[in-house]
């Protein structure tokens, strides 16, 4: 079953194809038309503002904090009742160095505030903190997609993985749209969520 949607799609391989195809478009919208540069680095509005930009035409929930919990495998994400004294904490934590960046942005991929499509929305966010505070972006091509996912997924008890993989990509081409296109980029994201128990707000 598919995510309910605007598309009026219910195949859920038909509605990845489409949110892939619509949010690269978007995406490229939201770097070139210069509005994510004046976004705040590190604030969940901010997040929830890359979220909105993307999938405001697939879903009505973008931007929005979800009303689900979500588990992935035997994990499972912040849960509805806590999430947004999570993301208040998280938003406090600090971002002046590389260290620093990566703890936040793990602490906020273990929140995963939306119901479909942090990954996506993440990376960028990511992205535009290490941006704005080290004058540096991730270049996506050179993380071996499995070994992110496993060092991500390990990342909650022990971050030291998920920060060598990602220090080792880091780039200074900072207004390259090739190199910012690829932390969305199919390869690299993997929407094996569940929602296992759905709580209203």
């Amino acid at each position: 079953m598919a995510l309910e949607n605007k598309l009026g799609l219910t195949n859920s391989a038909d509605l990845a194809r489409e949110e892939e195809r619509i949010s690269k478009k978007k995406a490229v919208l939201l770097f070139e038309s210069g509005y994510l540069d004046s976004l705040q680095a590190g604030t969940f509005n901010t997040l929830s503002e890359i979220h909105r930009y993307l999938f405001e035409d697939i879903y009505d929930f973008a931007g929005k904090i979800r009303n689900v919990n979500l588990a992935k495998g035997s994990f499972r994400f912040a849960p509805v009742m806590y999430l947004e004294d999570a993301l208040k904490n998280i938003e406090k934590m600090p971002q002046s160095t590389f260290d620093e960046i990566i703890e936040k942005y793990v602490e906020m991929n273990i929140a995963h505030p939306f119901r479909e499509g942090n990954g996506r929305s993440t990376r960028i966010w990511l992205d535009h903190i290490l941006k704005a505070e080290i004058g540096k972006v991730i270049d996506w091509s050179k993380v071996d997609k499995e070994d992110y996912l496993l060092a991500m997924e390990r990342s909650p008890i022990k971050d030291i993985e998920i920060k060598y993989i990602l220090k080792s990509a880091l780039t200074d081409e900072v207004t390259s749209r090739e190199i910012y296109m690829k932390g969305i980029d199919h390869s690299y994201y993997y929407e094996g969520y569940t929602a296992f128990k759905s709580e209203e707000l």
